[in-house]
């Protein structure tokens, strides 16, 4: 019997050591992680800073939520006061002692700060013209930029989005990558995603093939850079503003000039789309034409028609194969058809 006590003891002990093992720095992020994910998507949508991006530079500045600097001022991206900022301020050592850097009511307004601070500083613009998902891209131009002084920035971010698979979340946002399948989870017993995604959240970016949402400002599709303009958007002014010529723009996009004016939301290139696509098909969704697919995978409309055998006037069936590289054997099945 006392031998028992005695097991039993130790193995009270163990469990108990186990139970206080210190979260790890890999906790943390993964923490840090789960709770902006969502936030990073949303940006991601709103102005086209890539979602993959935003975490890893969060992670980055805020050592995984537990910096000073966070703590003090809920600013997760390190950004300085700057002459012209009226908010709350404190005062932290970088590169410099006592610098000022801003302070904010909450995380979502440095995250929304963070990202209207790149989309609004010229010396950013060029990073929006790369694809969203092109993290690599976005980690070496934001140092080239002069985004931050370590000369290790870029590797960092690249080390963190790779190592954390970041880059998913920057996938979601663009409809690129589907939701997985929910899995029950048995700690909180609430509905959580094979890749961690609350339900909630994931709706969004799941529907996104059907809705037809696409980020805000400029971004690009099949190499191409393209803008999403809502119904009523003067092609003219958009023309003016990109500095070609209005015929060229309709010419780009295969519109007449009755288009001038868009009668629905649509997404509108600035450069003359390929005459393939980025993927071998594209399966035909609901109340989709040719037209359609043509703009939304950023092919020229003329090539796809002869890939695929087909002329303007004619529909393709929901579910039919559309081939984007090589000529298919054989019509496509029409809408309607038997």
């Amino acid at each position: 019997m006392k031998g028992l006590l005695t097991f039993l003891a130790i193995m009270s002990c163990l469990l108990s050591a186990q139970a206080q093992v210190p979260p790890t720095r890999a906790d943390f992020i993964n923490q840090y992680i789960d709770t902006y994910k969502e936030l990073a998507i949303a940006e991601m949508q709103r102005t086209g800073v890539p979602a993959s991006i935003k975490l890893a530079q969060g992670i980055l500045e805020t050592e995984a939520g537990r910096s000073n600097l966070v703590l003090r001022s809920n600013n997760h991206f390190g950004i300085k006061c700057k002459s012209y900022w009226t908010g709350r301020k404190v005062y932290h050592d970088d590169d410099a002692k006592g610098e000022c850097f801003r302070a904010y009511p909450s995380a979502e307004d440095s995250w929304r700060d963070h990202s209207d601070y790149l989309k609004a500083t010229p010396r950013y613009t060029s990073l929006f013209q790369l694809s969203p998902d092109d993290y690599k891209g976005w980690a070496y131009g934001l140092k080239a930029a002069g985004y931050a002084t370590n000369p290790k920035y870029p590797q960092i971010l690249i080390r963190y989005i790779e190592e954390y698979k970041l880059n998913e979340y920057s996938l979601l946002a663009l409809g690129k990558k589907q939701p997985q399948p929910i899995r029950e989870n048995r700690f909180v017993g609430t509905a959580v995603h094979s890749n961690g995604l609350k339900e909630s959240a994931l709706l969004a970016a799941a529907s996104r093939s059907s809705v037809k949402t696409y980020p805000t400002g400029l971004f690009t599709i099949n190499r191409t850079p393209v803008r999403y303009l809502p119904k009523g958007s003067s092609l003219r002014t958009l023309a003016i503003e990109e500095n070609i010529s209005l015929s060229v723009l309709l010419e780009y996009n295969e519109l007449r000039q009755d288009d001038e004016v868009l009668k629905q939301d649509q997404l509108v290139f600035l450069r003359r789309k390929p005459d393939t696509g980025e993927q071998d098909v594209y399966v035909v969704e609901e109340e989709e034409d040719m037209y359609q697919i043509a703009q939304r995978l950023g092919i020229r409309l003329e090539s796809l028609l002869g890939l695929n055998q087909v002329t303007m006037n004619m529909k393709p069936a929901i579910g039919e194969k559309i081939y984007l590289q090589k000529p298919r054997t054989g019509r496509v099945r029409l809408a309607n058809s038997k």
